[in-house]
């Protein structure tokens, strides 16, 4: 009798060891290597002028600013604080726009010379060389999913900043055209043209004071061995601001100025970039072509066009996840509202990924909880969600996820959303709570992952590929 009440007890105490097995849900890790990237952080990026596959016509290698800018800094803590200085500039000259938008409409221009805001420091994390003019001189340039005019610095030069090649000269090139006021070119600019001596002027300024000054014309540019000819560029004779070296910007934005815009079927719509992770000897890729740049097996969402921001990439996230289990966020969170606030962009300027404060805080709670048996480090700049890994090689971190319309799920690689900001091992959270409704998927977060943009679909893709 006593032995079957044992049994009883035995398998009541089974079921229930079950019951809590099914109700407490699995958390999805993923191991991040501390000491490669501890390693990574004194290994500046390196600097490669070829091109990164010579079988694609339409590839340019993709360099990071710390590649070109000559700048020494004193730690991987210095470099990390200059980075969140720029960046907490760019998001909030972005912010301040957005926010003005809602009421009149702002031209397209006004928008795009915007978000490239504060340049004391430089703008751009990611630059490209390209050929400009006849016969081609190589030059830097910023790239900036966000911007549509297309500018180099020129001479005459009645004001520039230093750079990193000779300023280009439109007297030694074979292929330069000044645009009238007349041209279709001008009308596209909108309020930001002006007529002098019948030459279409135009003028990018910026909120911190840097600006871009001059003439637009059509010029050729060489990306690799692909000449693009009658390209509506500005040519700068007044510049100012520090832009790390760079002669100027290749706007790549969804405007019909921007260089997608421009090229329209040359490139069947399509291009894609991978931005180099951060350490790696390797540089990254900026693709152009349907053929090379849209790739088989990559994640599709949908791209979605807001009026107020016509020439910003907005996406369709609707969720998070952590350790494999979407959070209890609402949709609403995210979403783009009928005037214009809020929704989600990508953008290769900002360096940190941006979400609204609730959805911020749910994904942070719940990544804690899964990273119990982790030291805590104090908060450092944006980052309340530090770690010190110091005494560690590999460790275990919770999943973190983008979900998104339709269903499609993107997981990021555990270094891009833990990363070093010191040489002594202390790793960040890399998200921030936005000021306002916008969320902003960063290049932290972008980093190894080949994003491409089919505008004719209308889709941006991730992955497979990476760098």
């Amino acid at each position: 009798m006593q032995e079957r009440l044992l049994l009883v007890v035995f398998q009541v105490l089974l079921l229930l060891l079950a019951d809590m097995a099914l109700a407490t849900p699995t958390i999805d890790f993923q191991y991040l290597n501390v000491h490669e990237l501890l390693i990574q952080t004194s290994n500046p990026h390196h600097l490669s002028k070829t091109h990164v596959h010579e079988a694609n016509k339409w590839a340019l290698n993709l360099v990071h600013r710390d590649s070109i800018s000559g700048r020494n800094y004193s730690s991987h803590h210095h470099r990390f604080q200059e980075l969140m200085n720029r960046d907490a500039r760019r998001v909030a000259g972005l912010t301040r726009r957005l926010a003005a938008s809602i009421g009149p409409a702002y031209s397209l221009e006004d928008f795009g010379s915007e978000v490239v805001s504060g340049l004391e420091e430089g703008s751009g994390e990611y630059f490209v060389r390209v050929g400009v003019g006849s016969p081609p001189r190589e030059q830097y340039m910023v790239i900036d999913s966000g911007s549509d005019v297309t500018w180099v610095q020129c001479q005459p030069c009645s004001q520039c900043y230093h750079q990193a090649d000779p300023v280009f000269d439109p007297a030694h090139s074979a292929s330069f055209y000044s645009v009238g006021c007349d041209s279709a070119v001008c009308g596209l600019l909108d309020r930001s043209a002006s007529c002098q001596a019948g030459s279409c002027r135009y003028e990018v300024s910026y909120r911190d004071g840097s600006y871009s000054k001059g003439a637009m014309a059509l010029e050729m540019l060489t990306f690799g061995p692909t000449e693009v000819q009658n390209v509506a560029i500005g040519c700068g004779h007044r510049n100012r601001g520090l832009f790390v070296a760079a002669a100027g910007l290749l706007g790549l934005g969804r405007g019909p100025m921007s260089f997608m815009g421009q090229l329209g079927g040359q490139t069947g719509g399509a291009f894609s970039y991978c931005l180099a992770s951060r350490g790696m000897e390797m540089p990254g890729s900026l693709v152009f072509g349907r053929g090379a740049a849209v790739p088989i097996g990559a994640t599709w969402v949908q791209l979605i066009r807001n009026p107020r921001a016509p020439n910003l990439y907005y996406i369709g996230l609707v969720g998070l996840g952590v350790g494999g289990t979407r959070l209890p966020v609402p949709e609403e969170v995210f979403q783009l509202s009928e005037i214009g606030d809020g929704g989600v962009i990508i953008d290769t300027g900002t360096a940190v990924t941006r979400l609204p404060v609730l959805a911020y805080e749910a994904m942070r709670n719940i990544f804690v909880q899964g990273t119990m048996g982790l030291p805590r480090a104090p908060a450092t700049s944006i980052f309340d969600t530090c770690y010190d890994l110091s005494g560690f090689g590999t460790v275990q971190v919770p999943t973190v996820s983008f979900y998104f319309s339709g269903g499609t799920v993107l997981t990021l690689p555990a270094r891009n959303y833990m990363i070093p900001v010191d040489e002594m091992g202390t790793f960040c959270l890399a998200f921030a709570p936005s000021s306002s409704g916008l969320s902003i998927v960063g290049n932290i977060e972008q980093e190894g992952i080949q994003i491409t943009f089919d505008l004719s679909n209308g889709f941006v893709g991730f992955g497979p590929n990476t760098c």
